[in-house]
């Protein structure tokens, strides 16, 4: 029996928005054409791809169905409704855990300063040591690569995991909250991370230097994996999201255009997002797997992964050599 993953009460049909986006706009768009239905969040695949022109003479047609966080997009896999899932690896082993039928085919990698804790300029907190005792609201669910960064710079500051009170929020709602100063320490990612510090927050601590490891995931649903013609876009759709990724790091500015246009970020974010993009699509070597299974073993000992992720065979190789 498949567990539901955790996830806010939210209507799956509220949540999920799909917008055909023609690979290529003169292809007939015929039964025998294959359809992609792209998992994204906040648009950030989508504009990726749409920016650089990677989809530029596909012979399969791509939909893209939009989300705030992981765990509803998760939810949408599982429910069948999207043929792939993105997220940083936590999500990914959330979702593994949870029982929803995916298959990782490729990782991401940055240097996690996507991810940080954000803390109110009055919160009188200036140190990781000064979270003990405090509430901290962690997006966007239980499982979130924000509650994988809280956990390990906890222990790497003698903290126990049970030294804060963790509070749960999907990012717009907590963004909100944060804005109002009703929540002065908000563990977040990307966008949301980028607008926090723009309303009255500061950084206490980011991702970077090996405090999340920087590996994202692309998965795919059993189903999706066992059609032929649909695996075998998936797998040049990988090919092409790897070109996508190299021209945002070559193009930086076009691509924070981009982020400004079609995500309604001011220009500020949009280049801080902008450089904390994922670089790279790499196949799952053994390395990759064995340290993503670190995270998933420090979060399983603190009971938020239960039951916990054989990262490696949890993996399909096959797409990307």
């Amino acid at each position: 029996m498949i567990r539901r993953i955790p996830a806010a009460a939210l209507s799956l049909s509220a949540l999920l928005a799909l917008t055909a986006c023609g690979a290529d706009s003169s292809a007939d768009a015929s039964s025998e054409q294959a359809t992609l239905t792209i998992g994204d969040q906040a648009k950030t695949l989508q504009t990726i791809v749409e920016a650089s022109g990677a989809l530029k003479g596909a012979k399969y047609r791509v939909k893209w169905a939009e989300f705030e966080g992981a765990a509803p997009l998760y939810q949408a896999v599982q429910a069948g409704a999207a043929d792939t899932g993105y997220s940083a690896d936590l999500p990914a082993l959330q979702a593994l855990s949870g029982g929803v039928q995916v298959k990782n085919v490729a990782a991401l990698k940055n240097d996690g300063t996507h991810v940080g804790i954000v803390v109110r300029n009055d919160s009188g907190i200036d140190s990781v040591k000064d979270l003990k005792g405090q509430k901290v609201v962690v997006s966007s669910a239980k499982g979130s690569i924000s509650e994988y960064l809280l956990a390990n710079v906890l222990k790497q500051n003698g903290l126990s995991y049970k030294d804060v009170k963790v509070q749960y929020l999907l990012p717009t709602d907590a963004q909100a909250a944060f804005a109002s100063g009703k929540v002065k320490i908000w563990a977040t990612f990307g966008v949301y991370q980028a607008v926090g510090l723009e309303q009255g927050g500061k950084l206490l601590v980011d991702g970077g230097d090996g405090r999340v490891s920087g590996y994202g995931f692309v998965n795919a649903s059993d189903k999706a994996l066992a059609d032929p013609a649909k695996k075998a876009a998936l797998a040049d759709f990988l090919r092409r999201l790897g070109s996508a990724l190299q021209w945002t790091s070559t193009h930086r500015d076009a691509y924070a255009k981009a982020i400004e246009e079609r995500n309604g970020a001011d220009a500020t974010v949009a280049k801080t997002l902008a450089s904390a993009a994922y670089s790279k699509v790499l196949p799952l070597t053994s390395d990759v797997n064995k340290t993503v299974q670190g995270v998933a073993d420090l979060m399983n000992g603190i009971g938020v992964l239960d039951p916990n992720v054989d990262v490696a065979k949890s993996a399909d190789t096959s797409l990307l050599k």
